[in-house]
């Protein structure tokens, strides 16, 4: 339940449109549901404007799907992040019109459409190993309304590819770099932007690369102003604070 869904409700029972036990019935499970092994927390749309994300790794397939049954059941948009072919088909069981989106790993169930600004989200990986969490932050930033341009491999050992793209870079209001090996492609991109950049170091590399622990170093000591660092591999973080920068008014 969003802010203005809240208002409209308590406006309709002023108008004595509806009664206060409808009223209660329509906030029976608010601002939480105790599930016993998760309390969904149903207030954090109208605290944050995004209701509640699942986190899927870790949890059984029947956790998920009695999760995403009982926040559907509440008309909300419901997304889970880090999710299975399992796990997906079995919320799809018992909800037709979940979709799932396989290189993200994300599952969601589409109750409303969010308004969707006119500005862009630019998405932007150093190599094509990139893409699994450059899909995650691109989908999560789509389905909390927002437009992306997607360019990928245009890392720094061909920066001409990135080059190529910096007029439709500039275009954007927020940018996402994701890159692993030695992580540099953030720093370049924010020398020649002046919008925030938002890096994600990945655990692509070798050895030495330490499950990208030299990429997230790197990111984090850049020269260029700018640039902020999320955790590695976390798209979904990127992803939703991309989101609230471009929807910012």
């Amino acid at each position: 339940m969003t802010s203005k869904e809240l208002e409209h409700l308590l406006e309709e029972v002023k108008i004595g449109k509806k009664s206060v036990n409808d009223a209660l019935e329509s906030l029976k499970y608010f601002p939480y549901s105790d599930l016993g092994f998760a309390r969904i927390d149903h207030h954090r749309e109208v605290r944050t404007g995004y209701p509640e994300i699942v986190y899927c790794a870790g949890k059984t397939v029947e956790q998920v799907k009695e999760i995403f049954r009982v926040m559907s059941e509440l008309e909300n948009n419901v997304f889970g992040t880090r999710a299975d072919e399992k796990m997906f088909k079995a919320v799809k069981s018992i909800i037709p019109e979940t979709k799932f989106f396989r290189e993200a790993k994300i599952i969601s169930i589409r109750k409303k459409e969010p308004e969707i600004p006119d500005t862009k989200i630019a998405v932007i990986t150093a190599g094509t190993s990139d893409i699994p969490v450059a899909e995650e932050a691109a989908v999560t930033a789509e389905l909390l309304g927002n437009k992306v341009v997607r360019i990928y491999d245009a890392g720094v050992a061909g920066i001409h590819r990135l080059v190529d793209k910096l007029p439709e870079i500039r275009n954007c209001r927020v940018i996402v770099v994701i890159a692993g090996m030695e992580g540099a492609l953030a720093s370049v991109v924010g020398g020649l932007v002046d919008k925030p950049v938002i890096a994600v170091p990945t655990s692509i590399g070798y050895g030495a690369n330490f499950g990208g622990v030299s990429a997230l170093l790197a990111m984090l000591t850049s020269c260029s102003s700018g640039v902020t660092v999320v955790n590695i591999d976390n798209g979904f973080g990127a992803g939703f604070s991309a989101s609230m920068i471009n929807r910012m008014k």
